[in-house]
């Protein structure tokens, strides 16, 4: 195992166990016993998962010069409640039943309605109740990143990079939507989705946290190595999920295969295999993308047709080119050499194949 590979994994542990205890502080807050299942479905979203973002915060800390401060792992680990929320009311948007192998929040939910044979709609209750809960992860990512306890002089400096991301996260997912409602699907589109959706809040934005709260200011050479690693990492790193909600294995991706098929995400997979399409191909995919009740042969045949046209190798060639371009920026970066080792091994590990 490498260094960075060890560091990785005392990342998540700390990671872990600071989730941990920031819930245990909120248990006396909420503790009337009809709030039990809200608390319960937020742990259960916070346990397990990469910590990829915590991962690149941290060593965008130690990049320039952060020392070895718990507290770091606390702030790190408040990017994970904002990754959580945005998984619940991602759900919620595309109809999704299962997340990492488990029903949704809103599924489970409208189950916990059904069963007690509560008055009005499960349905509705069970959005509602997730939207609330996505609502709650998300005000705890504020919270949880204030009460960190790194020195206030980085959290200031640092506090318009940790607002900016929840920005751009809300928006990145209002793209999502509107790429699913008016179809436009360019390649251009379907870049600035990615880009906005995943890229920024999964790489970029985490990594610039790290840098300016160690350097405790917006240095000019931070901005280049994030726009120049950062995106370029974030946007092969939602490339390759947009692959994996395809042709990804249900055992690893946890949500049935294909599901992005059925819920008609507007991807550049999809935009490549529209571009290259024949007349009957681009019927075909026009004509059962975005249909919920797509069974395992329409599955199937999408697959095919996307192979056909090349759209998988071009986006796999898209993915290559971009780990590139980000492992190029880094060897004439002002970094410690030993996050530049770390940086260059998780933009391999964010974007590598797991189908």
């Amino acid at each position: 195992m490498t260094a960075s590979a060890a560091a990785l994994d005392t990342i998540r542990s700390e990671v872990d166990r600071s989730l941990r205890e920031f819930v245990d502080r909120q248990r006396p807050l909420i503790s009337a016993p009809e709030l039990a299942p809200l608390v319960a479905a937020a742990e259960e979203f916070l346990a397990g998962g990469k910590r990829l973002r915590p991962a690149f915060c941290y060593w965008g800390w130690h990049g320039a010069g952060g020392g070895d401060d718990p507290a770091l792992f606390a702030a790190a680990a408040s990017l994970e409640l904002l990754q959580a929320s945005a998984l619940v009311h991602d759900d919620v948007m595309d109809a999704s039943d299962l997340r990492r192998g488990m029903p949704s929040a809103h599924r489970r939910f409208q189950a916990m309605h059904e069963k007690a044979g509560w008055r009005g709609s499960a349905e509705q209750f069970g959005e509602g109740a997730a939207i609330l809960l996505g609502n709650l992860l998300l005000i705890w990512s504020g919270e949880m990143w204030r009460g960190s306890g790194l020195p206030p002089a980085s959290l200031v400096a640092a506090q318009q990079v940790h607002d900016h991301m929840r920005t751009e996260l809300m928006c990145g997912q209002y793209l999502d939507l509107l790429e699913q409602a008016h179809g436009e699907n360019t390649f251009e589109s379907a870049l600035r989705v990615a880009l906005f959706k995943s890229g920024k809040y999964s790489v970029e934005q985490p990594l610039r946290l790290g840098l300016v709260l160690a350097a405790r200011a917006h240095e000019p050479w931070i901005d280049r190595l994030c726009e120049e690693y950062g995106r370029s990492v974030g946007i092969a790193f939602q490339l390759r999920d947009d692959i994996l909600g395809v042709f990804g294995d249900p055992a690893e991706t946890g949500k049935p295969a294909g599901d992005d098929l059925r819920e008609g995400k507007r991807t550049m997979l999809i935009a490549r295999t529209l571009a290259a399409a024949s007349p009957v191909q681009a019927r075909t995919v026009n004509d059962t993308l975005g249909d919920p009740d797509l069974n395992a042969t329409g599955v199937d045949r999408l697959r095919l047709i996307i192979e056909e046209t090349g759209a998988l190798t071009a986006c796999e060639d898209m993915i290559k080119n971009y780990v590139d371009d980000a492992l190029s920026s880094l060897s004439d970066a002002p970094i410690t050499p030993q996050a530049r080792t770390a940086l260059a091994e998780l933009a391999v590990a964010a974007t590598s194949r797991r189908t």
